[in-house]
């Protein structure tokens, strides 16, 4: 078997105005995102391994969403750790937009914590979800002590926060240096913004950074993958993977799961164009679901439990 390594966030979310004829809803989120597309589109050669730590305080509950994957690896837990577990309360504006405030604070990796869990991985799935995973020396030295395919979703580093809790988008410091880390890197339209007014220059200048290619995910109009150089653009609409314009549905972990789809089908030797477009396709799926538990059979058409 094959294992891959995965760096994120549990999350415990707090949803309101999604369905604004219904109450809040609570239910998981952040890396249960990617943990669930991840297993959906996993071949069976593939073990998931979490590299994920929780807080105590939701530690039971976190581990029933573990096991109930069935690409986890034998005997993988979660690393509890004596810290409340991150909770965030997403308040939506409109289907695209929202407002995010986060609690709880699991710490960062050391490289004296993650590197001995990486010695007998094949590749490295990271998605910020909080921001704090990996600072960046920690990020540098996992990129030097893996010979391995490493993918980012950056997401979350692009987030400072201020002191009630509330996420506010920021430039990030030194993005080369953050760029140079991974072999294929996710962001969105927003994010990429922050990195430079000129598309291209800001695409040019993480694939002059090392990385084989970029992923700029644009909500319901899909994504663009750029690549090469000079730099290529490869364009996955949304429309071509079966999202209808202005469907319905629920955008929460949209951009999760099509990262975990896409670096999946990556593994399992697609192009570029043939794994973005899986994920776009995927994540147009998953927007007929609502959380994160149960939705690795929706993704792959079966009859999910709640």
């Amino acid at each position: 078997m094959k294992r891959l390594g995965v760096i994120g966030t549990m999350v415990w979310d707090t949803i309101h105005g999604r369905d604004p004829a219904q109450p809040a809803i609570e239910e998981w989120g952040g890396i249960a995102y990617s943990l669930a597309a991840l297993d959906a589109a996993l071949g069976a050669d593939w073990e998931i391994v979490p590299l994920i730590a929780v807080g105590r305080d939701l530690a039971p509950r976190a581990h029933e969403l573990l096991h109930s994957l069935h690409h986890v690896a034998p005997h993988a837990r979660f690393v509890e750790v004596p810290h409340p577990n991150n909770r965030v309360t997403l308040r939506y504006e409109s289907a695209e937009r929202r407002c995010e405030q986060m609690t709880g604070g699991i710490p960062p990796w050391s490289w004296g914590a993650l590197g001995p869990m990486l010695r007998d991985l094949d590749a490295v799935y990271v998605n910020f979800i909080s921001g704090f995973e990996l600072d960046l020396p920690t990020a540098q030295l996992l990129r030097r002590g893996f010979s391995g395919f490493i993918y980012a979703d950056l997401h979350s580093l692009f987030l400072g926060r201020l002191p009630d809790g509330t996420r506010v988008l920021q430039p990030l410091p030194d993005p080369a240096a953050w760029f140079a880390c991974f072999d294929v890197i996710q962001l969105n339209e927003d994010e990429l913004s922050q990195v430079g007014p000129d598309p291209l220059a800001a695409a040019a200048l993480a694939l002059g950074a090392g990385c084989r290619a970029l992923c700029v995910t644009m909500g319901r109009q899909g994504a663009v993958v750029l690549t090469g150089s000079p730099v290529r653009s490869i364009r996955i609409a949304a429309a071509d993977a079966g999202l209808a314009p202005g469907a319905a549905g629920d955008p929460t972990g949209c951009g999760d799961v099509l990262g975990a789809t896409a670096a999946a089908r990556l593994l399992a030797g697609a192009t570029l164009e043939e794994a973005f477009a899986d994920g776009v396709r995927v994540a147009a799926r998953n927007l007929a679901f609502r959380g994160a538990t149960g939705l690795r059979d929706h993704l792959v058409g079966r009859l999910a439990t709640r």
